[in-house]
């Protein structure tokens, strides 16, 4: 069966670390505590490499830096263009 892929958001991953810490210090293998989450080994490390130890508030934030991060390269990139098209335009090579 085939199983829908979900997103998480910052606060929802450190949420499922805090939890997943708890049962592996309750004793719990890795390997139930990820069924339990429902993700995989490898989303669980990359999970615990990008956002381990931080607090909710802390990956919120780091996820609004990162979206106003991707809004202000598109800006320059579209600066840049006009500019590229100005230069072009005040040569006379068009």
């Amino acid at each position: 069966m085939y199983k829908r892929r979900k997103r998480h958001n910052p606060e929802q991953i450190v949420r499922k670390l805090r939890d997943a810490d708890a049962m592996l210090n309750a004793g719990k293998d890795l390997a139930s505590v990820l069924q339990i989450l429902e993700v995989s080994e490898s989303t669980y490390l990359r999970w615990r490499n990008q956002y381990g130890g931080m607090k909710s508030e802390e990956a919120k934030r780091l996820k609004q830096l990162e979206d106003e991060n991707k809004r202000l390269k598109e800006l320059v990139a579209d600066l840049s263009l006009d500019n590229k098209m100005l230069k072009y335009i005040s040569e006379g090579n068009w």
